[in-house]
């Protein structure tokens, strides 16, 4: 059977390994809120805002809102039944759905994390004119493994944080 039930906690034997339900709403809700506002908001809305003006902002946050709400939804399917994506998609909509998802994804990913570090190195370099961009680019990719083989609730803890921070950025 695939579909994963919550483990009674009661019935646990001491030392089997089992999940738990780390994360909070505010982790969660963080969590989505953080992948809305991704990298290219920084980077690439300054060029789109002078090209087409102000109005590019309502788009970005029409689009953010949609993002928010699909995450929204993502993390409320991962606390009713913990999986992954491509889990989701080959329960409800059969294994091609599950396959297509699950590559898509890790392809999605790889690329978004390219164009991410290699967004921090160009803005660090603008504080930092000397210093060569891959220093900045191990230096996340370091930071990044270090938050994702701690527990799952630091890492919860550190994308609240992280989104803090872009809230705030965004707000000044």
């Amino acid at each position: 059977d695939r579909n994963p039930t919550p483990v009674d906690t009661a019935k646990v034997q001491p030392g089997t390994p089992h999940l738990q339900r780390v994360l909070t709403l505010r982790h969660i809700m963080f969590i989505a809120l953080g992948s809305a506002i991704g990298t290219g908001l920084f980077y690439g809305s300054a060029s789109a805002i002078q090209l087409a003006g102000p109005s590019v902002l309502v788009a970005y946050m029409v689009g953010g809102a949609a993002v928010f709400m699909v995450m929204r939804a993502m993390g409320e399917l991962a606390l009713a039944n913990p999986g992954a994506f491509s889990e989701y998609a080959t329960r409800y909509l059969g294994r091609w759905a599950g396959f297509v998802t699950g590559w898509s994804y890790a392809l999605e990913m790889a690329l978004v994390a390219i164009a991410d570090v290699t967004a921090f190195a160009v803005y660090m370099q603008f504080w930092f004119p000397n210093s060569p961009a891959w220093v900045w680019i191990v230096s996340v990719l370091l930071i990044l493994l270090a938050i994702n083989l701690t527990k799952v609730k630091a890492f919860g803890e550190a994308e609240f944080w992280f989104t803090l921070v872009k809230v705030s950025a965004i707000i000044a």
